[in-house]
């Protein structure tokens, strides 16, 4: 069975390695970073903010970081990338591929459509638009995404191109020019397999797309 790589303590980010495991694939969940060696891909899911010295920012509005889940994240994705394996990062690690290509990020976008709904503790939804074959490939020319994040991607990091942007601009999905680095803004294993939402495209095409290069 191919195996996937995740960065984080056993038995968390359940919802990542039910979409893998639905995809017949192995999620490796550890912090012991020696044990990436012998998978076939890296999956960097959600979480913190990074570090905006990371991309040469002061802080204009990021949570505290966590200085190792960064510096652990940053080695990962310099070694799968060297090795040519793919990577899927989601919210906060397509935004980490961003900063590892040498791209920034906004820091703090104004708009609520794009964060988590803490009144009804559920993902916002809304509207995105495919500007790359790819996206228009698995999920057409228009799409409905979930939505939990404040901070997005900015300048591009070099090889990357933009896939989709949400109505106000906002890139919401990137890809390398390698076409093995795919990041997504959204959350597609929250809108996927059992957790598949009525009132937005289902996000099993992403995993499958991941797997399939495996």
């Amino acid at each position: 069975m191919k195996r996937v790589f995740l960065r984080c303590e056993e038995n968390t980010y359940e919802n990542y390695a039910a979409a893998l495991t639905a995809c017949g694939v192995e999620a490796v969940r550890s912090l012991d970073l020696t044990l990436a060696k012998d998978c076939d891909a890296l999956l960097l899911p959600g979480g913190g903010d990074a570090d905006p010295a990371l991309y040469g920012q002061e802080n204009r509005g990021s949570n505290p970081p966590d200085h190792d889940r960064d510096r652990d994240e940053l080695a990962l994705i310099g070694e799968f990338m060297a090795q040519g394996k793919p990577i899927l990062g989601i919210c906060r690690g397509h935004q980490m591929l961003n900063i590892a290509l040498g791209g920034t990020l906004i820091q703090d976008l104004p708009d609520e459509r794009h964060r988590h709904d803490a009144q009804t503790d559920t993902d916002r939804v809304h509207r995105v638009r495919s500007v790359h074959p790819l996206m228009i490939e698995l999920y057409g020319e228009n799409f409905v995404s979930n939505s939990s994040h404040h901070q997005a991607v900015d300048r591009l990091g070099e090889g990357l191109v933009p896939t989709c942007v949400s109505e106000d601009g906002v890139i919401e999905g990137i890809v390398h020019e390698n076409g093995k680095v795919l990041g997504v803004q959204f959350h597609p294993e929250r809108m996927a397999f059992a957790l598949k939402r009525e009132d937005a495209d289902d996000g099993e095409p992403i995993f499958r797309w991941f797997t399939a290069m495996l």
